[in-house]
């Protein structure tokens, strides 16, 4: 059974989410789509100005913020949509959009789709879509965290009021956003109009379960632009860095985003305790990790992908998608430094060696 991609559609308050949805769910693209909306509150009002036309998809959440109520009103929702919205025990929606309130943190709702047992069978997360209010932007990431975290998460970010501000703060706004999150594209959006084939199918897997463009998908180019990439050859190891253009955390965002490359094949258990070790002490601040890693004994690549403290399994790809053989694993974190990722890296790497020595000569 093909698992129903799910669009989740975050942004700060104002920043123009029902707007962008209200022309999104007029798009032939978007015909079966069913429409989630949460309010904070006890009365939801935006989920009124959606269209009435398409009234019929929409579900409102009002008991609560998303995040908060994750575990209850969310799972309860996308359980009943089964048979609330089946005609002779046939679903009749093919995709979700869950349009989140302002203050949202998205790992929650990340978190559950991918873990909790009721969900994960069922849905699968095709893509986090933030947008950014352009005339406000500065001062919200500034001032909320909330914002940075909607901001570096994202897949796509969708700059809204464009209109309202001159070049020079847009070119500001462009340089900040790619320095919180390098591999998401930004689109200008005018009035709320977007084609929705912009922010559907971002994720690893297309709609028929087969892997898409992966190279797109992990975007490590862009990660490069400021540290030219950290490589790894083995135990020793060299950094190959160039000076950096400007500094990306100027603005004091606390996010950190690179590229972590290693020459040659990992094995297995220095991937696993190395992972699970950064998860484990540093989770919550891990806000992406996603990689094509080369593992020892392996003749397919395997594809990474994890959201704060929860992975997603491991899928191995059917070949290579080009002549690099290289593990390439872009980070985004808030609050830690490259060197904190390295060298937990080189500690696991090492003792790897050690192992391997000692079960050599046994």
């Amino acid at each position: 059974m093909d698992r129903i991609p799910v669009t989740l559609l975050t942004g700060f308050l104002g920043s123009g989410k029902t707007t962008v949805l209200n022309r999104l769910v007029q798009q032939p693209e978007m015909a079966d789509a069913l429409v989630l909306i949460n309010e904070f509150g006890e009365i939801g009002l935006d989920h009124l100005l959606v269209a009435h036309s398409r009234e019929d998809i929409v579900v409102e959440m009002s008991s609560g913020c998303l995040c908060c109520t994750i575990r209850g009103d969310l799972v309860r929702t996308l359980k009943d949509v089964h048979w609330r919205f089946a005609r002779d025990g046939q679903r009749q929606f093919s995709r979700v959009v869950i349009e989140t309130t302002g203050l949202a943190d998205p790992a929650p709702i990340v978190h559950t789709l991918a873990t909790h047992p009721d969900l994960h069978d069922r849905y699968r997360l095709d893509g986090l879509v933030a947008t950014i209010d352009a005339r406000n932007a500065e001062a919200t990431l500034d001032a909320h965290v909330e914002s940075v975290k909607q901001a570096a998460m994202a897949d796509r970010l969708l700059l809204t009021k464009t209109d309202l501000v001159g070049a020079d703060v847009l070119a500001r706004l462009d340089e900040r956003l790619r320095a919180i999150n390098p591999a998401a594209d930004v689109i200008r959006v005018g009035h709320g109009e977007l084609a929705a084939n912009r922010i559907l199918e971002l994720g690893l897997f297309t709609a028929n379960g087969k892997i898409a463009d992966v190279e797109r998908w992990l975007a490590e180019e862009r990660y490069r632009g400021d540290d030219h990439g950290h490589r790894h050859d083995g135990p020793d190891h060299h950094h190959d860095h160039d000076a950096h253009a400007h500094d990306v955390n100027r603005h004091d965002d606390q996010i950190r985003a690179f590229c972590f490359t290693v020459d040659e094949p990992i094995a297995q258990r220095v991937l696993t305790d190395w992972l699970d070790v950064l998860l484990s002490l540093m989770g919550p601040s891990m806000l992406r990790i996603k990689g094509i890693v080369n593992v020892e004994g392996e003749d397919r690549p395997i594809v990474i992908h994890g959201v704060q403290h929860v992975f997603h399994p491991p899928v191995p790809l059917e070949a290579w998608p080009g002549e690099d053989r290289r593990s390439r694993v872009v980070f985004i974190t808030r609050g830690v430094e490259r060197e904190t990722v390295e060298s937990t890296f080189r500690l696991f790497q090492q003792v790897g060696a050690i192992r391997a020595q000692e079960a050599n000569s046994a």
